[in-house]
């Protein structure tokens, strides 16, 4: 069998409200992180984070779309002309902006072999269903 895939963005199988497309597991990838986010227009709900903890850098390249993405406070814009690496102890978040924004997020630890989390294994639960259950609070215990 050859090693190689090829795959449209739009058929890799997505979570957390359609947003997150697990496109490291999707096409085999081992050896770095690589998801696809898509943002609908004017979305405050991308999660501010960092990799303190994982030692995870984190390259944003948006592929449609734009917006700003605040790194550690400070927000700037971004476009498909833009490229941004986030160290691991900064913060970041994106904001898309009226036209929503798709993004490539690559990511891996300088000098260490990449470990896939378990968010981004095609059979891993949803994330989005927990976060949905915290919204409506049918999540929380009596």
């Amino acid at each position: 069998m050859a090693d190689y895939r090829v795959l449209r963005i739009d058929d890799i199988p997505a979570v957390v409200f359609g947003w997150f497309k697990r496109a490291r597991a999707a096409l085999g990838v081992e050896s770095f992180g690589m998801q696809v986010i898509d943002l609908p227009p004017n979305s405050p709900h991308h999660a501010r984070h960092d990799h303190h903890i994982d030692g995870q850098e984190e390259v944003y390249v948006v592929l449609r779309g734009g917006g700003e993405i605040e790194v550690d406070g400070t927000r700037h814009s971004i476009t498909p002309e833009t490229l941004v690496r986030v160290g691991p102890m900064l913060s970041r978040k994106l904001w898309p902006g009226q036209d929503g924004m798709r993004v490539l997020v690559l990511g891996g630890v300088p000098g260490s072999a990449y470990t896939a989390p378990d968010v981004t294994r095609l059979d891993a639960p949803d994330p989005g269903m927990e976060i949905s259950a915290e919204m409506t609070g049918s999540g929380r215990g009596s």
